[in-house]
């Protein structure tokens, strides 16, 4: 018992830690006018390449497969905050602690995580009326939390890979631009799922992002609560295992780093 407290402190500690840097990059008028602004850019470039094809299935599709997309790709930008201890050289202070340091990570980039989510519902909400996209009430009350599972599953993807490259900071952009290109390309974002072989399929499936689309995608098309759930389960059960990934795997990562000095400030 005394452990869960503990570990309860500390995450909400590097929650209110994590949030407090959110707003010292931000103010309402910069998040504003920069970030969300390009976040609606975003959208809506993809829904007009559907007006330009003509289909109003093609827009829809693109429509709400990047504005969902924008809850994964802001989730995934937690890995640069493992590059980031290591930049302002609190990275040793944090192994030297007796607290884990996947606990630390995992909670304290919440903020960023939260952000992409509340960003991609903007998205879809807002873009979506624009380009005609029928929202069936009251269900569409359930896209947020669907967008809000693919975004937690996104993170703990992300949390994964953090640490992978928390001694390797050198191919942090690298890598965070090739997993966005890559969910993109195969979670069924602008691509259906069903165009790949089955090999492939199958790989998609296992990543964040395409149980979940495709339960938002089934929400949309008015189809039974049951496929709906079906695929939010499955969403579910992906994420909750890449969680068990990322926290079985951190520490090792780490103490790996830790013996052949890779952690260091200088490396």
């Amino acid at each position: 018992m005394r452990g869960v407290v503990s570990t309860a402190r500390v995450s909400w500690y590097a929650v209110v830690s994590g949030a407090n840097d959110y707003w010292a990059i931000y103010t309402m008028r910069s998040w504003v006018f920069g970030w969300l602004v390009r976040v609606l850019s975003q959208v809506t470039f993809f829904a007009l390449i559907g007006k330009l094809l003509r289909s109003d299935e093609q827009t829809n599709f693109l429509l709400i497969g990047n504005a969902v997309m924008v809850a994964a790709m802001g989730a995934t930008f937690a890995m640069n905050m493992t590059a980031g201890e290591r930049a302002n050289g609190t990275l040793g202070l944090l192994l030297a602690s007796p607290s884990r340091p996947v606990v630390v990570f995992a909670s304290r980039g919440i903020y960023v995580m939260a952000d992409a989510v509340l960003s991609s519902l903007l998205g879809l909400f807002i873009v979506g009326p624009i380009f005609g996209l029928d929202f069936p009430w009251p269900r569409a009350v359930l896209v947020v939390p669907l967008t809000l599972l693919v975004g937690l599953s996104a993170y703990f993807f992300s949390t994964f890979l953090a640490g992978i490259i928390i001694r390797k900071r050198e191919i942090t952009g690298l890598l965070v631009n090739a997993t966005i290109v890559t969910l993109m390309a195969l979670c069924g974002v602008n691509v259906p799922v069903s165009f790949y072989p089955p090999w492939l399929q199958a790989i998609s499936h296992c990543l964040p992002i395409t149980n979940g689309l495709e339960a938002i995608r089934a929400l949309m098309d008015g189809d039974p609560m049951s496929t709906v759930g079906a695929y939010a389960g499955a969403e579910a059960l992906v994420g909750c295992a890449w969680l068990v990934v990322a926290l079985t795997t951190f520490g090792r990562f780490m103490r790996a780093g830790q013996r052949d000095g890779s952690l260091e400030y200088a490396s």
